[in-house]
């Protein structure tokens, strides 16, 4: 175990590549046992499908069934929100998000992680907006998912086991007007929403700073974005870090380097390093 005060998870995000067949996966592996492979070397997974769509209920049980008890899940929000609306006006569309079966994931559920898009320049009004429409706890947030539009009618999913289990969530931005105002992180303080630390191989801005109780990092690329891996040495230079950040928070690291199957096999050696 890491000799820390808050938890740390190191896992990839997304397990579905085709790539990865024959390499990290085994000759032969069903297609539908792969989530169980890479659950079994790992303790947590970063849902990215539900960026470019809305997922089914009967996905994300399927998904928390085949997943051990102690594993976490986090879930990336749709990008209808992030980069087609852009945040603005999107009550329905974060109902339809959290209705599409998100809570069926239960005690698994991590961090909701948002992502916005290279040119969205920061807009305090705005983003603070977004970030109140937020809910913070799994009670609020089927409450807000029955503000769901028809095309979920059946199949909206708002049970709760736990009303009143927290619900984090974090911001990743790659525009450099979020660096430049320190305003961004003092409401990113306030709100209680983590800024994801996000190594993108120079080409977005890297904000080190615990706003909230989670530390999220995503690792894209050393020195190639989503190609290059990551040496032993570069793997220890994070550890040190990700050591630091859990004396404040839980950490949560996700390996986003798939292109040449990179991704799991730094997760796990990033993993053994930290214990």
């Amino acid at each position: 175990m890491p000799t820390a005060d808050h938890p740390i998870r190191v896992g990839i995000s997304g397990w579905r590549y085709p790539r990865w067949r024959g390499v990290f996966y085994p000759p032969g592996l069903p297609q539908r046992s792969e989530l169980e492979h890479a659950a079994s070397r790992l303790s947590t997974v970063e849902i990215n499908g539900s960026f470019y769509s809305l997922q089914r209920p009967s996905s994300y049980a399927t998904w928390a069934a085949q997943t051990p008890e102690d594993f976490v899940f986090a879930v990336k929000g749709s990008r209808f929100i992030t980069h087609l609306k852009k945040l603005r006006d999107v009550d329905t569309a974060l109902a339809n998000f959290l209705a599409s079966g998100v809570l069926a994931l239960g005690a698994k559920l991590g961090p909701v992680l948002w992502q916005l898009g290279p040119a969205h320049r920061y807009d305090a009004e705005q983003l603070g907006h977004f970030l109140t429409l937020l809910p913070r706890t799994h009670g609020e947030a089927a409450a807000l998912a029955r503000g769901h539009d028809d095309r979920l009618r059946e199949t909206a999913y708002l049970k709760v086991a736990d009303p009143g289990r927290a619900l984090e969530h974090v911001l990743e931005v790659r525009h450099p007007s979020f660096a430049q105002d320190p305003g961004f992180l003092d409401l990113m303080r306030r709100q209680g929403v983590g800024v994801v630390v996000a190594d993108s191989a120079g080409r977005f801005p890297v904000l080190d700073a615990v706003t909230s109780d989670v530390v999220y990092v995503r690792l894209h690329g050393d020195t190639e974005l989503y190609v290059s891996g990551y040496s032993e040495e570069a793997l220890r230079r994070w550890a040190g870090r990700i050591r630091g950040w859990a004396r404040e928070a839980d950490v949560y690291v996700y390996l986003d380097n798939d292109a040449k199957v990179h991704a799991p096999h730094d997760a796990m050696r990033l993993a053994q390093i930290l214990g």
